[in-house]
């Protein structure tokens, strides 16, 4: 018999491969309606980083898509789900209702993070009436949000000169939730909240300490907030 952890993982995995599916079908048969995106179809622009460096928007998933094809995801645990005598398990939806006339009304809402593992990641925020379309809203949006980010070693333990931490210490704030990003000797791993670890593992980080301020249970904003200072990154030039 397997057990119910396996048993979400393959559900997981089948769901990863579905996604991917989809994808592909969706480039595919994709019109682009932007002057970027008909660059992309074309074959003129090839590279993510020519629509980055130069700061242009990306207002079309499928740009993404056709330059970083093996992008994976996970979704960040922003609820919690209903349990006996007032408990509970962190869920990945959001749950709220709105009451009616007509009666309860549901909304479930998700944060999506993207990345190829090797410098890409992106997150975003989907709500709907329903869980599907809220994922594929976040999963849609973390692609429009993607940013670079740039590798180091940073620690003064290390000095290696290898490319598996950040070169320097950042921070970035949301709210009241206050993330530091501090440099690691390689093989310390990714010490830092289990939420936060999803995104820098797919954005390709392998060592790295980190500190936090605030009220971090609220963690769509702890989230935010590794993001912008992953984003503080690429506004230092280092030579």
């Amino acid at each position: 018999m397997k057990s119910r952890k396996e048993i979400a993982e393959q559900k997981e995995v089948r769901a990863k491969k579905e996604q991917a599916q989809r994808t592909e079908a969706k480039v595919s048969d994709w019109i682009p309606k932007t002057e970027i995106g008909k660059k992309v179809k074309s074959g003129e622009i090839k590279d993510i980083d020519e629509i980055l460096s130069k700061g242009y928007n990306i207002m079309e998933a499928e740009i993404v898509d056709s330059l970083i094809p093996n992008l994976e995801y996970e979704l960040v645990t922003i609820g919690q789900s209903k349990g006996k005598f007032g408990g509970g398990k962190r869920s990945i939806w959001k749950a709220t209702q709105k009451k009616t006339k007509e009666g309860n009304k549901p909304n479930f809402a998700t944060v999506a993070v993207v990345g190829n593992r090797n410098g890409y990641v992106g997150i975003g925020y989907g709500k709907a009436k329903e869980t599907v379309p809220a994922r594929e809203k976040a999963l849609r949006q973390a692609k429009l949000n993607i940013i670079k980010v740039k590798f180091g070693c940073g620690s003064w333990d290390c000095g290696c000169g290898e490319q598996h931490s950040i070169p320097m210490k950042v921070s970035g704030k949301c709210s009241s939730v206050i993330v530091e990003l501090i440099p690691a000797p390689k093989g310390t791993a990714l010490c830092i909240h289990k939420e936060l670890r999803k995104i820098l593992a797919l954005a390709g980080i392998k060592d790295i300490y980190s500190k936090t301020y605030g009220q971090t249970a609220t963690q769509a904003n702890l989230v935010k907030a590794c993001m912008s200072a992953l984003k503080e990154l690429s506004r230092v030039k280092i030579k």
